[in-house]
């Protein structure tokens, strides 16, 4: 039944059109809610709160898309509370008085009010004062949802009469689970092969509302087959630009320097740089990029390499046009007779696909820090290996995130110093596997 104290609009008379994907699919009850079993099931927080009759107000802390605002309302439907959204974006202490004084007659009526709060921590800290009494007295039960760290973001006063409950992105599976709903909704399955499936769910990146948005965007293409990755990505994501096609020759020029240095001729390379500098080029546009093939071709097979180009960008910069632009010279006929290494530029690349792939990963917390108290109680830290402290200075532990397997990156070659560099890799990994099958 409307009460007296509501908006005149309600999720009723606004579901009258058409509703998408995201919202007809939000679940009606608490164990429709796909992941976050570490609060909702039976002996974790919000179950044994909502098995004991007793809810608490709460912080929701987690990223966008894992059902905060879904939680929240499910909530106030389990426990027989008016349900009362806000946000912190587009509410100031004039509607904040109103939302109080409203649940305050609500109250007096014998209806308890839910207060869900979005993007609590964007009160400042005299606004979230002002919730206390409220939530003393009983006239609103708080559910605040926030991205943000609770003990850098919310007040002491406000954390201490609320439990804090972590909410994770989404898993693969959570977003496989979320996607077949989906397709029940819709009636038909998506049309897109296998990998071109999981490429959608990495799109998503733990996040179920993205998962759905891009999944009625699919849903609404026209086609007889299956469509690939590539025809996926070059429909969701925006291409980059490419070069203007004036401006060929310049690029053929610096593919043609580039490829000298990196094939070891340092007569073609000097050649090349010529060219370019005799059709006008900017000389700091050539310091840049050789500095970038010390790094990308050169790498740790001699760390000396980048030193010398930047040194040659710093001479030119000292003395100009012409005389500068010998140290240029010196510095590309350094790096054609260098030691050739992509072994770093190769395990960036890696490690950036990787962090793409797997999103949005956490550490593992015992390497997290936990200057507050809450954080300590949720155990950041606990377990940390202080690797001063260990035999060889090397605990061994694992750094990379507890849901990924180890990856392995940076494979030096046996040439110039990353020689001795594979010496050590080769080291740490036979002590790591050492160290971490005594603690199994």
């Amino acid at each position: 039944m409307p009460d007296l104290f509501d908006s005149p609009s309600s999720p009723t008379s606004a579901s009258a059109g058409p509703r998408p994907l995201a919202d007809r699919l939000r679940p009606k009850t608490l164990g429709q809610v796909i992941g976050q079993e570490q609060v909702l099931g039976p002996d974790a927080p919000l179950g044994a709160m909502l098995a004991s009759g007793s809810l608490s107000s709460l912080v929701l802390w987690g990223p966008p898309g894992v059902g905060k605002t879904t939680i929240a309302r499910l909530l106030a439907d389990e426990t027989d509370l008016h349900f009362v959204q806000i946000s912190a974006i587009f509410t100031g202490v004039p509607e904040l008085r109103k939302v109080f004084e409203a649940a305050r007659m609500r109250r007096q009526n014998g209806k308890g009010t839910l207060l869900f709060v979005d993007e609590i921590h964007r009160f400042n800290k005299a606004q979230q004062d002002g919730f206390l009494p409220h939530m003393e007295d009983g006239t609103i039960l708080l559910v605040g949802a926030t991205t943000e760290n609770p003990s850098f973001e919310l007040n002491a006063a406000l954390l201490s009469r609320a439990q804090v409950l972590i909410l994770t992105r989404l898993n693969d599976a959570d977003l496989e689970r979320l996607a077949q709903r989906a397709e029940a909704d819709l009636a038909r399955k998506l049309p897109l092969d296998a990998q071109a499936r999981d490429q959608l769910i990495n799109m998503a990146d733990g996040d179920g509302r993205s998962l759905l948005n891009l999944i009625e965007q699919v849903a609404a293409w026209k086609t007889d087959k299956p469509l690939g990755t590539d025809a996926l990505t070059s429909r969701l994501m925006k291409r980059a630009a490419k070069y203007d096609k004036s401006g060929e020759e310049h690029y053929n020029l610096i593919s043609a320097l580039h490829k000298s240095v990196r094939g070891s001729d340092p007569d073609a390379a000097l050649y090349w740089l010529a060219r370019m500098l005799t059709g006008g080029e900017d000389p700091r546009y050539l310091a840049r990029r050789i500095v970038r093939m010390a790094v990308e071709d050169i790498g740790l097979a001699d760390p000396q390499a980048q030193h010398v180009c930047l040194q040659a960008w710093e001479t030119y910069e000292r003395l100009g046009s012409p005389e500068g632009e010998l140290a240029l010279g010196q510095a590309v006929t350094y790096l054609a007779l260098a030691p050739k290494s992509n072994a770093g530029y190769v395990a960036f690349k890696a490690a950036m696909a990787a962090a793409r792939q797997t999103g949005s990963e956490p550490p593992p917390r015992h390497i997290l820090n936990a200057p507050t108290k809450l954080m300590k109680e949720q155990g950041f830290g606990t377990g940390y290996a202080y690797d001063h402290d260990a035999e060889d200075g090397f605990s061994g532990q694992n750094y990379f995130p507890d849901t990924m397997k180890r990856g392995i990156y940076y494979l030096p070659v046996d040439r110039g110093f990353e020689r001795e560099l594979k010496k050590r890799v080769d080291f740490f990994a036979g002590l790591r596997v050492k160290r971490q099958g005594s603690t199994n």
